[in-house]
Formats: C-alpha cells, sequence, structure tokens
C-alpha cells in the first residue's frame, strides 16, 4: 500500500469571529493565560532594563512631579489644598493619573510592537493591550508604598471611605483599557496616532485636577469639567485616601463613571471589529 495513502488527513482549523454583543471569548481569553503572563512579565522586565536605578523610576517620577506641582500650584499659584498638606494632595492625584497615562501610552502602540508575533500566529489580540495593563498595576503598587509613607510623615490616618479605592481604582482601569484599545486598533491603520497620543496625554494632564483640587473649578464649568473621565477617577481616590477633608461631588463622580464604562464598551467593540484586518495591515 502507498506510504501516502497511510497517513491521516491533516484536519484544519477554522477561526470564525465570536458572535454576541461585544464579541469577546472569555473561554478562550482564559486558555492563553500563560501568554498574558508572559507578555505582562516581559514587559516589566523590559520597562526598567538597561536603567541607571531600574525599577526606582517607580518611586522617582511621581516624586519629582509632586515636587514641581507642589511648587507650582501650592507655592506659587497658591491654589487651595481643601485643608491637605500639598505635596499629599497632588501625590494622590498623580497615582491614578500616572497609571492611565502610562497605560495608554504603552497599550496604544503595543499590537505593532508585537507585529512580528501577530503575523505569524494566532492567539486572541485583546492579550497583547490587556498584558500592559496588568504591568502597569506594579508600578501603581510601587508608588502607593511612597503614599503610604508620605501619610505616615503627615500624620494622616484614611477614614472608612478607603474601602471604595478598589472601585476607584477600577474606573482608572477601565478608562485607560477602553481608550488603550481604541488607540491601539486605530494605530494599526494609521501610524501617525503614535503622535497623537503623547500630545493627548499632555494637554490631559492639565486638564485633570491632578496638581491641584477640582474645588478651583466654577460652578458653571463643571459639568463640561466632569465629562474627563479622570476627574470623577482622581476625586474619588481623593475623598478615599483623604477622608471628608476632600469633598466629593457624586454628580460629577456618577458623569465619569458613565462615560468610563461607555469609553470601556466601545473600545472593546472596536478592537474586535478591527481584530480580524490586524494580521494582514499590521
Amino acid at each position: 500500500m502507498n506510504a501516502e495513502l497511510q497517513q491521516p488527513a491533516l484536519k484544519e482549523r477554522v477561526i470564525k469571529p465570536k458572535r454576541g454583543l461585544v464579541g469577546v471569548d472569555f473561554a478562550e481569553l482564559w486558555r492563553y493565560r500563560e501568554l498574558f503572563g508572559f507578555l505582562a512579565w516581559r514587559e516589566i522586565l523590559v520597562r526598567y532594563k538597561q536603567t541607571l536605578v531600574g525599577i526606582a523610576w517607580a518611586f522617582i517620577r511621581p516624586v519629582l512631579m509632586m515636587v514641581i506641582f507642589t511648587v507650582i500650584f501650592g507655592k506659587v499659584a497658591k491654589l487651595p489644598s481643601d485643608n491637605t498638606p500639598y505635596p499629599i494632595l497632588t501625590f494622590v492625584g498623580l497615582l491614578p493619573w500616572q497609571f492611565f497615562a502610562n497605560s495608554l501610552a504603552e497599550s496604544s502602540t503595543s499590537l505593532v510592537t508585537e507585529r512580528n508575533m501577530i503575523s505569524k500566529i494566532y492567539f486572541p489580540r485583546l492579550v497583547v493591550p490587556s498584558a500592559i495593563i496588568l504591568a502597569g498595576i506594579v508600578d501603581f503598587l510601587i508608588s502607593f508604598v511612597v503614599l503610604i509613607g508620605l501619610m505616615i510623615w503627615y500624620h494622616i490616618m484614611p477614614t472608612i471611605a478607603v474601602l471604595w479605592l478598589p472601585l476607584f481604582f477600577l474606573l482608572a482601569l477601565f478608562s485607560s483599557f477602553g481608550i488603550g484599545l481604541w488607540f491601539s486598533a486605530l494605530n494599526v491603520e494609521y501610524r501617525d496616532v503614535r503622535y497623537i497620543v503623547p500630545f493627548l496625554v499632555q494637554f490631559g494632564l492639565y486638564i485633570s485636577p491632578v496638581g491641584f483640587s477640582s474645588s478651583v473649578i466654577p460652578e458653571k464649568w463643571r459639568l463640561l469639567y466632569s465629562l474627563n473621565p479622570m476627574v470623577g477617577v482622581i476625586d474619588g481616590f481623593r475623598w478615599a485616601l483623604l477622608g471628608q477633608k476632600v469633598p466629593l461631588d457624586y454628580q460629577a463622580l456618577a458623569l465619569s463613571s458613565v462615560i468610563v464604562l461607555v469609553i470601556l464598551a466601545s473600545g472593546v467593540l472596536y478592537f474586535k471589529k478591527m481584530e480580524r484586518t490586524f494580521a494582514d495591515v499590521i
């Protein structure tokens, strides 16, 4: 008998897009959890590879920005700090902002960075920007240690409101993930997106209450101001960590939360819609 006839026929695997409201196959994402963990761990290692002080940059950057904002807004402009030491007010605002900004900047270029892997093998493309977000959590936790030290130094004890902190962190995560999905997918088709994102991040820094309190915003502009999703996140962080000394605008928080959820849902939808073309275009 011919040897070729004895060989079993090769089976073809047909990959079809997931149907449903958002088209996310969570079971498939779970099957690729090892790849997800590998990409996240590699991002953490590469981020501080061949740097002079290594992971200490996660401490240095927020501290330097805290000093700059304290001098400019607290000493020169003399903006109110809601009866809170200005360094603490600024650092608490920097925590979610830096997590958001770094995650957005890295995730927006993540698909192009992994072009060789994406064009050669199949895996859920959602794994790539998700791994970037996970790596950013490590930097956030390191910076949080600095905040604990500052709060001890200034004798500030959190109240029961600190139990809400995980919720506000989720809002920061969803915001960075949703916008990151939009820009990562757009960057595959339009490479000049990489020039737009740094400008948007820099612009967002000045229209977000990072170096100042939201209390300085006039009431007539508060609704428009709250369209920025990071307003509710940063104000929520300050309220949860600093207690009732920092007021919380519940209407602004509700509006920011709705916008974050809309950004997340639309980002996932757009990413899944464009996913089938990534390997061809990239």
